[in-house]
């Protein structure tokens, strides 16, 4: 799987620009508020129609411009794929891949698959569960097409069900809906921690390798998921989750009335980190933590390799210099196989690099590309 070629128009400071890529390593270069992670951002953007920074397409256009537009063209699964978006204000955006019209953005997941690492995953463990969970959703959304059906689903009955339960003192016979919300809700969230369950098990089965590579086997890396607590099996069948859903938002009735909170669901899930043990958020160094989010993000990738048959694209957004020399070579010796993407301010000070392509960027446009 290949980016072969990447067409920008109007995409944050780029108002136009065209750049062929190397088969595996490009280096993406310049001084800081360039340009360097937006071009990132939309490869990453043609893989699930997400931003890892905008909540909102509009931000992801140029300012004083109406649309913006991304165009890439892709070979995976033994063939070439033309992928297209279209960004409008006030309109819903609009998805091709080789000039067909796609109705969702799940209809992308397969085509190109990203593993995108920037400096903000290196807190992945320190973080709250929310950032826990954005990793798990952007993870499944790429293999699973239902799972963004789903997960899209979800989060607009729940904003519904926050409007009830914030409003149904002042207007009471909005309560009428809520036990209609309650179990669409319980039937989406049954297939979120479905998928969710299955994913962990799967990154369980890869980063704590991955981790012992790394720290010389002197420290076990351990994962959990946590979902609602009638949930006795999330691994389980998809119906046996949405009963005890069911249950669990029974027995919150009257505390989420109370709170005018939505207080059961995969909403407040979490991947739980353990060394030896132990909570790595609360008992982890930042070297330990910083190590075990590598080993996460570098079992996605070969998650993903396992999953399709071929290594997904590689997007180091300028992570690789918040690293120590010893976590470098880490990263570096471990991403062998397959297209990368990094950036940087100073190429000169990245050591043990296969040779590829680099790029130089100045506002918002490619000064250089060369063979290096």
């Amino acid at each position: 799987m290949k980016l072969n070629r990447l067409e920008l128009d109007f995409f944050r400071n780029y108002a136009h620009v065209e750049a062929t890529f190397h088969p595996r390593v490009n280096l993406i270069y310049g001084d800081n508020a360039q340009g360097k992670t937006n071009l990132l951002e939309a490869i990453a953007y043609l893989s699930s129609a997400r931003s890892h920074r905008a909540r909102y397409d509009r931000e992801l256009i140029m300012l004083d411009q109406p649309q913006g537009y991304i165009k890439g063209e892709v070979d995976s699964r033994e063939r070439t794929f033309i992928l297209e978006a279209k960004l409008c204000r006030g309109k819903t955006r609009q998805l091709w891949s080789n000039g067909l019209r796609l109705k969702t953005a799940g209809e992308l997941a397969g085509i190109l698959t990203t593993v995108l690492f920037c400096p903000e995953d290196l807190y992945l463990i320190r973080e709250g569960a929310a950032a826990r969970r954005r990793f798990l959703d952007g993870a499944i959304c790429q293999l699973r097409p239902r799972y963004a059906q789903a997960l899209a689903e979800y989060k607009r009955l729940y904003e519904h069900k926050t409007r009830i339960l914030r409003d149904w003192q002042e207007n009471p016979s909005l309560l009428d809906t809520l036990d209609d919300f309650n179990l669409r809700m319980a039937q989406f969230g049954a297939r979120i921690i479905y998928y969710r369950a299955h994913f962990v098990r799967r990154l369980g089965e890869q980063a704590p390798a991955i981790h012992a590579d790394f720290s010389g086997g002197r420290e076990q890396l351990g994962l959990r998921y946590e979902t609602v607590s009638t949930v006795q099996d999330p691994l389980g069948s998809v119906q046996d989750i949405f009963e005890s859903l069911m249950r669990h938002q029974e027995s919150h009735r009257r505390a989420e009335l109370d709170s005018r909170q939505c207080l059961s669901g995969p909403h407040k899930d979490d991947l739980v980190v353990e060394l030896d043990g132990q909570s790595a958020k609360q008992f982890g160094s930042q070297g330990q933590t910083r190590t075990a989010a590598l080993s996460l993000k570098l079992a996605q990738r070969e998650i993903f390799q396992q999953e399709t048959g071929e290594w997904p694209v590689l997007l180091l957004d300028d992570v690789l210099s918040e690293l120590d020399g010893k976590r470098q070579s880490f990263v570096l010796n471990r991403i062998q196989g397959g297209q990368v993407f990094i950036t940087c301010c100073e190429p000169e000070k990245l050591d043990g690099l296969e040779r590829g392509k680099s790029f130089q960027i100045q506002g918002g446009s490619v000064l250089s590309q060369h063979l290096v």
